[in-house]
């Protein structure tokens, strides 16, 4: 009897919890703290950085503003159930970034300016700079009950889409970056575009005033020029 084949072993996928640095266990508390500090959560909201193609960490399950340097962050599986000491609504993080490979921070704000144009079923359109992020707009999801099913996030997610923000109706927004920095800054852009909006009388004419068209739109939202660098040192230093 002949030798039997040999067939080359396939390398086993490790499933181990990555352990998160002290790094990068900082940065998620450093960017809860900058959203606290403009106005972008308040009691709710909460952010992510992704760890790997398996996991991602997210903030303590507590007000952003009160978090010290002493809260441990979560590490959450983008397969299995949430660990018990996360929130409900951490659910639409994950589900962003299993359909997401090129997202590496998600944040899930309270904007004001925001929350009130969302009631009347209107986003932000691209009418200056920080608006251009967003262009044509930023999908809705019109729906303002609290997220706590998997089938909610997946259909968030889904509508989302690849854009960089999604507004939900009366409850908010959430932003993705190429990581958590940018997903920061995101949030305060979609915040003053929601201001230029009002100011230029978007309760009643949301479709009136200039408007940047498809081309001016993707040249002005550019990251070059350490844009997003430049927001993220003003948003996260505190000079108090």
């Amino acid at each position: 009897m002949g030798r039997q084949a040999r067939h080359p072993r396939i390398p086993e996928v490790s499933l181990a919890t990555p352990k998160p640095s002290s790094e990068q266990e900082a940065l998620v508390r450093q960017a809860g703290r900058a959203l606290a500090r403009h106005g972008l959560v308040h009691a709710y909201g909460h952010c992510s950085l992704r760890l790997d193609a398996r996991h991602f960490l997210v903030s303590p399950a507590k007000p952003l503003g009160l978090v010290d340097d002493i809260d441990s962050c979560t590490v959450v599986p983008l397969d299995g159930p949430l660990p018990d000491n996360v929130l409900g609504e951490v659910r639409i993080h994950r589900e962003i970034y299993r359909r997401r490979p090129e997202v590496g921070g998600v944040v899930r704000a309270m904007p004001p300016k925001i929350m009130s144009l969302s009631t009347l079923r209107i986003t932000p359109l691209p009418r200056h700079g920080f608006g251009a992020y967003f262009a044509p707009r930023p999908p809705l999801w019109d729906d303002p009950q609290l997220l706590r099913s998997d089938e909610q996030a997946m259909a968030l997610a889904d509508r989302m889409g690849s854009a960089r923000a999604i507004v939900m109706r009366g409850n908010g927004a959430v932003t993705a970056g190429k990581n958590l920095e940018e997903a920061v800054v995101l949030s305060w852009y979609l915040e003053d575009a929601a201001r230029v909006e009002f100011e230029v009388g978007a309760m009643a004419m949301s479709d009136s005033g200039v408007i940047l068209n498809e081309a001016e739109a993707a040249q002005r939202a550019t990251w070059s020029g350490a844009i997003a660098e430049r927001m993220w040192a003003y948003l996260s230093t505190s000079r108090s």
